[in-house]
């Protein structure tokens, strides 16, 4: 089960489909081998960047079984839904499938630090006893939870053991999360999503890893093991070899057809289809991205 203690990478796990837009078992398969011979230390699966959104119930629980099987590593599900009776559902059917803990973002709708609180709070007592990531990223739900209101649900609620931070600016959040669990404060872990754009500063000011889904996993487990040794200069070097194309994959609205494309050219998924709506790659972009791997294989070439 997921606890407070989870550090490392938990690599957001992309949902592979066909050309025509079935969904890809096989490469399913493949994908959660490719993520764990790259150091994945967990997985999560139906997140946002796992289009979980433009899955049937019926394929959301294919892909929950075929990756809780698969991997001898934590597994957690994105269960965020509209209403509580889908996400309870979903939530149950992973957890008796073996999955560690599910997550959970805010809805849109939430606008006060009462209705935060309030909500997450309902959102436990529907989850039960499983463990649960609360999904701290506004870009995408609109919701801004700051720190207080944070430290509110880990108080009213046990069973949150885990944020997956990806506020932007953010580091000031971790720093203010960390004071306060340093100050008596239930301390939970910190995870941090954005591509790992940020990883280096989140890793400095308290963070325990990564929870995001860059399309080159080694980078993360590398550098939090050169910063976990002691060596942050290595750390260092080795995260601006990766820059370039985490810059790159960040781009809204084209950044997973980028991440499903560098998947495919590394043998992990078969097709790198995104599936509709979503966007394509052009000609132009796809020289722009070879163009970046072949700098960034140079650089760790001369790393060593």
């Amino acid at each position: 089960m997921l606890d407070e203690t989870a550090r490392g990478v938990f690599t957001i796990a992309v949902t592979p489909f066909r050309p025509d837009g079935a969904l890809d078992e096989e490469s399913l398969d493949r994908v959660v081998e490719f993520y764990l011979e790259k150091g994945a230390t967990g997985l999560t699966i139906l997140g946002m960047m796992g289009e979980a959104g433009k899955l049937s119930a019926e394929e959301s629980l294919t892909v929950v079984k075929r990756v809780t099987a698969r991997a001898p590593v934590p597994v957690v599900v994105g269960v965020s839904s509209p209403g509580f009776a889908a996400m309870q559902t979903l939530s149950r059917a992973a957890m008796d499938l073996g999955a560690a803990g599910v997550m959970v973002a805010p809805p849109g709708s939430l606008r006060t630090d009462d209705q935060i609180a309030a909500y997450f709070r309902t959102a436990a007592e529907m989850l039960g006893e499983a463990p649960f990531v609360l999904q701290d990223f506004p870009l995408a739900t609109g919701v801004q939870i700051p720190p207080k209101v944070i430290l509110q649900i880990v108080e009213d609620c046990p069973t949150c053991v885990m944020l997956k931070h990806e506020d932007w600016p953010g580091l000031e959040k971790i720093s203010a999360l960390r004071a306060a669990s340093n100050a008596g404060a239930r301390r939970i872990s910190i995870l941090c999503g954005n591509g790992g754009l940020y990883l280096l500063e989140e890793m400095l000011r308290g963070a325990d890893g990564a929870m995001t889904g860059f399309a080159y996993p080694e980078m993360m487990a590398h550098v939090i093991a050169a910063f976990e040794a002691g060596d942050e200069a290595r750390a260092r070097d080795l995260f601006d070899a990766y820059l370039p194309l985490v810059r790159y994959e960040g781009q809204p609205g084209l950044g997973l057809a980028i991440r499903k494309h560098t998947l495919a050219r590394r043998g992990a998924i078969a097709h790198p289809t995104v599936r509709k709506p979503g966007g394509s790659l052009s000609a132009a972009t796809i020289a722009e991205l070879e163009a970046l791997v072949a700098r960034q294989e140079a650089r760790l070439a001369q790393l060593g």
